[in-house]
C-alpha cells in the first residue's frame, strides 16, 4: 500500500494537480484577505460585515440571502447552481479550446474571435430557417452544427499561417480576433443581409438580436430544471462534458491524439517520424476553433441570452477566460470541466458580494489573477511538492547503492566460488 501511495505521489499528474490546487487555495486566502483589508480601510465597514465578505468568499455560491434579522443564510440555493452550470458552458468548451492546441505546441489565442464567428453562424441559422416548416429540433442541430463549422473555419487560418508560412500564431489569432468583430459587426448592422435578424419586438433593446426562444429554437432542460429550478440551467452542460470526454478520448486514446501531441512536443522529429506536421497544426487549430463555436452555440442557444452585435469596441471575455481554465487544468479535458465550474463559481461569488454585502464583484477577478499568476508558475510549485519526494527517493537509491557495491579493500561477494567464476567463464 505504502508503495503504490509513494508510486501515485511520483506521478506527474499528481503533481500537476497538486499545483493547480494550491493555486486555488492561495487565490482564495488573498481573496479573504482583500476582503479583511478593504474592510479595515472603511470605517463604515465593522467587523461583522468583514466576517460575512470572507464566508461568501468561501461559500457564496451555497448563500440563500438573509434571514428576517438580517444575518446571511446558506444552503442548497437551485438558483446559484444552475446559473453556475450554465455560466460553466462555454467557458468549459472554450477552456478545451485553448487546451486541446497547447497539446500541439499551439497558443490559440484566437477563441475570442472563433467565439464571434459561431455565434453568428448560430444565429443566423436558428432565426433564419422557418420554424413552422422545418422541426425545431432539426434547426437547433443545424444551428449547432453550422456554428461549429464556423468555428472551425476560422480556427484554420491562423493554423495555414503557422504551418505553411511560420507565422507566429498568437500574431496571426489577435489578428483573426479583429476581423471576427468586424466582420460579425457587419453582418448585423444596418442595411446589411441580416439586418432583419435585429431585436424590435422589445422597444428597450437596441443593438441586440433576437433571442432564439423567440424563433422556438431551444437547449432541452434534459431534466435539469426540476433539480435546479427558477435558474438558466440547460442540457448545454450535459453536452460540454460529453464533448469534454470526446475531447480526453481523443487526445489520449487514439492514434490521432498522439500523432497532435507529438507536434507539439517536437514538430521536427514528428515530421521524421513520418507525421504531418503540417495538416496536425491547421487540424489542431481547427478542433480548437470549433471547440469555441460551439461555446457559443450552446450559450446562444439557450434561448435566454441575447447577442449584442457592436462588438468592435471589445472582444467577449468569454474567449479570453478560457485560458485560464486551461492553465489551471494543465490541459487535461477532464480538468477543464471542473476548472470551468470553478471560475464560473466565482462569478456567482461575486455577484453575490455585490448583492449582499458593501463589497463588489471585483475582488473575485483579483483572485481568479492570482491563480492564473500562480497557474503560470505551476512548475516551481510542482518542484516545490516534488522536492521531498525527491530526496527521500534519491537516498533510497543511494542507499541501496551502497548495499549492493562490495566495501573498500573487500572482495566480492562472489569471490572464492568456482561455481560463480564457471559461469563467468561460460557466459
Amino acid at each position: 500500500m505504502k508503495q503504490k501511495l509513494s508510486h501515485l505521489w511520483g506521478r506527474d499528474g499528481t503533481k500537476s494537480v497538486l499545483a493547480s490546487l494550491i493555486s486555488i487555495v492561495i487565490g482564495m486566502a488573498v481573496g479573504a484577505l482583500i476582503v479583511v483589508l478593504v474592510g479595515l480601510l472603511n470605517p463604515s465597514m465593522g467587523p461583522s460585515t468583514m466576517w460575512e465578505g470572507v464566508r461568501l468568499v468561501f461559500g457564496g455560491l451555497f448563500s440563500t440571502g438573509r434571514d428576517a434579522a438580517g444575518q446571511l443564510t446558506f444552503g442548497f440555493n437551485s438558483t446559484n447552481l444552475g446559473n453556475m452550470l450554465f455560466r460553466a458552458t462555454p467557458l468549459i468548451l472554450t477552456g478545451l479550446s485553448v487546451a486541446v492546441a497547447y497539446k500541439t505546441g499551439l497558443f490559440n489565442i484566437g477563441a475570442p474571435g472563433q467565439y464571434l464567428m459561431g455565434t453568428a453562424a448560430t444565429l443566423i441559422l436558428a432565426l433564419s430557417i422557418p420554424s413552422e416548416t422545418v422541426p425545431p429540433a432539426l434547426i437547433w442541430l443545424i444551428a449547432f452544427l453550422g456554428g461549429i463549422a464556423a468555428g472551425a473555419i476560422w480556427g484554420c487560418i491562423p493554423g495555414l499561417v503557422k504551418a505553411y508560412l511560420n507565422i507566429n500564431e498568437v500574431l496571426a489569432c489577435i489578428m483573426t480576433n479583429w476581423i471576427a468583430a468586424n466582420l460579425v459587426t457587419w453582418l448585423f448592422d444596418k442595411g446589411s443581409l441580416f439586418e432583419h435578424l435585429q431585436n424590435t419586438v422589445e422597444n428597450t433593446k437596441t443593438a441586440y438580436i433576437y433571442k432564439t426562444s423567440f424563433n422556438g429554437v431551444e437547449t432541452s432542460k434534459m431534466g435539469l430544471d426540476l433539480i435546479f429550478p427558477n435558474s438558466q440551467v440547460n442540457g448545454g452542460i450535459i453536452i460540454a462534458i460529453v464533448i469534454a470526454i470526446a475531447m480526453y478520448i481523443l487526445m489520449n486514446k487514439t492514434t490521432l491524439g498522439y500523432q497532435l501531441k507529438a507536434c507539439g512536443a517536437n514538430r521536427h522529429a514528428a515530421r521524421y517520424a513520418g507525421i504531418s506536421d503540417k495538416r496536425n497544426i491547421v487540424l489542431s487549430m481547427a478542433i480548437a476553433g470549433g471547440l469555441s463555436g460551439a461555446a457559443a452555440s450552446l450559450y446562444y442557444l439557450s434561448g435566454n441570452t441575447e447577442f449584442f452585435w457592436s462588438t468592435y469596441q471589445t472582444l467577449p471575455a468569454i474567449g479570453f477566460n478560457g485560458i485560464p481554465v486551461a492553465l489551471l487544468a494543465v490541459s487535461n479535458p477532464i480538468g477543464v470541466v471542473f476548472t470551468g465550474c470553478f471560475m464560473s463559481m466565482l462569478d456567482i461569488v461575486g455577484l453575490q458580494l455585490t448583492n449582499l454585502t458593501a463589497y463588489n464583484e471585483y475582488i473575485t477577478d483579483v483572485i481568479i489573477a492570482v491563480i492564473v499568476y500562480l497557474s503560470a508558475f505551476s512548475l516551481v510549485i510542482k518542484l516545490a511538492i516534488s522536492g521531498g519526494h525527491g530526496r527521500k527517493k534519491r537516498a533510497a537509491e543511494l542507499t541501496a547503492a551502497d548495499a549492493a557495491s562490495p566495501p573498500p579493500g573487500g572482495e566480492s561477494p562472489d569471490a572464492g566460488n568456482p561455481t560463480a567464476e564457471k559461469g563467468g567463464e561460460e557466459a
